[in-house]
């Protein structure tokens, strides 16, 4: 396993797991306590970790790329719902929307009518959830299950062949210079297709994870038409991103919405 590799599960784990020492890390992923000793060092040069005595926590609280077998949990289940709502008014009957795999998107599939409408998503959860309405046609690009979502070779290639009205992708961490990130790098293909396949692109993403980022970056924020956030961002976010004329929709009434 190279380096990069290694690190991106050194972070899944301890997205799991919060804090984990040296030890375990060496036994999870068959390499030596020094070799751990010198990605956790890396890997807190760039402000993902923190390194504790024997180990190592999370340096931020709300790194989530893919949720754990448990779903989505109740982490900011308000902010989650307030852009939830406020995305679907983006949505028109007959639209071909993707729904990237996250909490929020799960959130908009909950809230989703039963309505005329197409969706193209590959977490198992949005499936569940939308598999009750029978009116929403869905489809589902194909790969192996990796918790909750599906990830394969074909899925990009797949998707940059449909006709997508409208994507809307969530992100581990949003910055105005280091754009939309994520954890797990199986899932960037994917999410870059997505990208520049569809029509409309919008980032759904909290007022928690501005201003941070993770390992990998899928799209610049100038690639995103509209990134939907809730009311709860500062006044300073606002400002770095209104420097660099990326639009936001946090239902200040700041930016008229356009569907």
């Amino acid at each position: 396993m190279n380096a990069l590799k290694r690190h991106e599960k050194l972070m899944e784990i301890l997205i799991e797991r919060k804090e984990i020492g040296v030890g375990e890390l060496s036994s999870l992923l068959d390499v030596t306590g020094k070799t751990i000793r010198e990605d956790l060092a890396r890997l807190e040069e760039k402000g993902l970790l923190v390194r504790v005595h024997g180990g190592a926590m999370l340096a931020q609280n709300d790194q989530f790329g893919i949720l754990s077998s448990k779903g989505t949990g109740d982490k900011h289940t308000a902010e989650k719902a307030e852009i939830a709502a406020r995305a679907l008014r983006y949505i028109q009957p007959g639209d071909i929307v993707a729904l990237d795999g996250g909490g929020t998107t799960l959130e908009m599939a909950r809230q989703l009518d039963n309505a005329p409408l197409t969706v193209v998503t590959n977490d198992l959860f949005i499936l569940s959830e939308l598999a009750r309405k029978d009116k929403i046609r869905l489809v589902v690009p194909g790969g192996e299950r990796v918790r909750n979502v599906l990830i394969g070779p074909g899925s990009a290639a797949f998707v940059e062949g449909l006709n997508i009205s409208k994507a809307f992708l969530s992100a581990t961490a949003l910055h105005p210079e280091l754009g939309a990130s994520i954890y797990t790098g199986d899932l960037v293909p994917y999410k870059k297709a997505l990208v520049k396949t569809a029509r409309q692109v919008y980032g759904v993403v909290e007022h928690q994870k501005f201003g941070k980022f993770a390992l990998w970056t899928f799209a610049d924020c100038a690639e995103l038409d509209v990134i939907i956030t809730d009311s709860g961002l500062d006044a300073e976010q606002k400002k770095l991103f209104a420097q660099k004329n990326i639009r936001l929709d946090d239902g200040s009434g700041e930016q008229e919405n356009q569907a």
